[in-house]
């Protein structure tokens, strides 16, 4: 006979968002992900067909609107004050939810690709190519890219049993890993010696019904009641996380996607979403690997948020002029070849090469100044203040969209208006098109800059603290060239925002 689980307690210090009535039995039921999940897939399928059938007109087009207005600048203030919400509610891992209640793939994915160097390269072409196709001009463009994504999610979850399209591959994914450490939202174990003992490894592996016939060996859990473990072979009634995290031995949301399959699938009701104070991750060591893949996607968010905002500014041209010219492109019009040869150098070069050197060099640097190249690797040292590099490019990064979302915040009501007097529905009347946003930049300029002064601000005390952890009398000599680094990150980006900056997907810029 079964005994019901005593409920476990909450980790200390911490709020849990799956005891609050109604909303954590909701986010805990079976379909509780869906709820989510099917409001964005509507508005996914709603942009890519206004994108294919809709005015080619960017700043009329939901396609355009939706993605390059306000996704962006919404997904920034979420992933600061709520965590990784949209990968949670993610449409393109529906075909993944779907395929696995019939079949999973057996196939691992390969080994050498298990890192972050493929996510740095999917930053890498996505940032170029919006600027060189100019997805944000384009419905058509971002429509293919929206269907693009369903279909590179398709095939990489039916032909592999890890989810490696959101743990290796997916940009979006990428960005909301890295900033979605400064989120006071978590996943945690209420009590870890549960899981010490815990036999099927639930959370990971998936709860499964077994095939009549086939008997699974039934155990006592720690908890006190019968439970049974998953069978090796059965049909699944609750997927495993899907990037093969062990909730024990998490320690931030790197790769985690906040689906809660894993609260789901555990049987001893053992899984917490804890909220704890924002940006705690950032101050605890053990939660950073000491990888070059790892430092070097930080370094190149970090690096990416100056060169997509300096993609936008007047500058920008003189610099493809003048690349075109060398490359012996002549003409008052710059071919696109050239312009796209322009782009990608400075995408490389300004995004990935000069960050990643920039951190090595300062690493370097420090190890010099105090003398402890014999005690702090390398990468260690890179790897211990790479977590200061977090505020300050998600500082950048807020600027930057946030501007592009004030001033064309109500621009989605006249573009919605539109659709539906497209196809014959008024009921919403006829858009106004002087609608837009924010007209005061007076005042955004002000937000932007408590954006980037506030995260340079988290950045320099995280490295401080780094400093005095691993350096101690040293602390303030090893401090000054990430200090350095930091004041400089932010400088450049008080440059670019200095720049006129196009008001792309909005009536002004049209």
């Amino acid at each position: 006979m079964s005994v019901a689980p005593k409920p476990l307690p909450t980790p200390p210090s911490a709020f849990d968002l799956l005891r609050v009535p109604v909303l954590g039995r909701l986010m805990k039921s079976r379909n509780g992900r869906l709820v989510l999940q099917l409001p964005f897939l509507a508005i996914a399928a709603l942009l890519v067909y206004d994108g294919f059938t809709g005015a080619q007109d960017a700043a009329r087009n939901l396609a355009t609107v939706v993605p390059w207005v306000h996704f962006r600048g919404v997904a920034v203030i979420v992933l600061l004050l709520v965590g990784n919400l949209f990968c949670m509610g993610c449409p393109f891992t529906l075909p993944r939810t779907l395929a696995r209640r019939f079949v999973r793939p057996r196939r691992r994915f390969p080994r050498i690709l298990r890192n972050k160097w493929l996510a740095v390269l999917g930053l890498l072409l996505l940032f170029f190519s919006y600027e060189w196709l100019n997805y944000w001009a384009s419905p058509l463009l971002t429509a293919w890219l929206i269907v693009a994504y369903f279909g590179a999610s398709f095939a990489l979850e039916f032909l592999f049993d890890e989810s490696p399209f959101c743990k290796y591959v997916c940009p979006l994914g990428s960005f909301n890993f890295a900033y979605a450490m400064v989120s006071p939202a978590k996943i945690e174990a209420r009590n870890p010696e549960v899981c010490k003992t815990c036999v099927g490894k639930e959370c990971v592996n998936g709860a499964f019904i077994p095939i009549a016939g086939i008997a699974a060996p039934i155990v006592t859990a720690p908890t006190g009641e019968t439970v049974t473990p998953p069978a090796p072979v059965g049909v699944p009634r609750v997927l495993g996380c899907p990037t093969e995290l062990f909730v024990p031995q998490m320690k931030s949301n790197l790769d985690c996607t906040q689906c809660l399959d894993c609260a789901r699938a555990c049987p001893h009701d053992n899984v917490a979403l804890v909220v704890r104070r924002p940006g705690r991750v950032l101050f605890t060591p053990e939660a950073w690997p000491k990888r070059w893949d790892v430092i070097a996607l930080f370094a190149s968010m970090t690096g990416f948020a100056l060169v997509n905002a300096f993609g936008m500014v007047p500058p920008v041209y003189d610099y493809i002029r003048t690349v075109a010219g060398v490359l012996g492109a002549t003409g008052a019009t710059v071919p696109a070849w050239a312009e796209g040869v322009a782009l990608l150098v400075m995408f490389v070069l300004g995004g990935v090469v000069l960050p990643i050197l920039a951190v090595m060099g300062t690493a370097w640097l420090a190890r010099t100044l105090t003398r402890s190249t014999a005690r702090l690797s390398l990468r260690d040292t890179a790897a211990a203040f790479t977590p200061a590099l977090v505020p300050v490019g998600l500082g950048v990064w807020m600027a930057h969209y946030g501007f592009h979302f004030l001033t064309g915040a109500f621009t989605i009501v006249p573009v919605f208006q539109s659709f539906l007097v497209d196809h014959g529905i008024t009921a919403l009347g006829r858009p106004d098109w002087s609608v837009a946003g924010v007209e005061n930049f007076e005042l955004i300029g002000l937000l932007q800059i408590g954006m980037m002064v506030g995260g340079l601000a988290v950045g320099l005390l995280v490295a401080e603290r780094v400093a005095a952890r691993l350096y101690r009398r040293e602390s303030f000599v090893a401090l000054l060239p990430w200090a350095v680094l930091l004041v400089c990150i932010v400088g450049l980006a008080f440059a670019v925002f200095g720049q006129p900056m196009e008001m792309r997907g909005t009536i002004y810029f049209d």
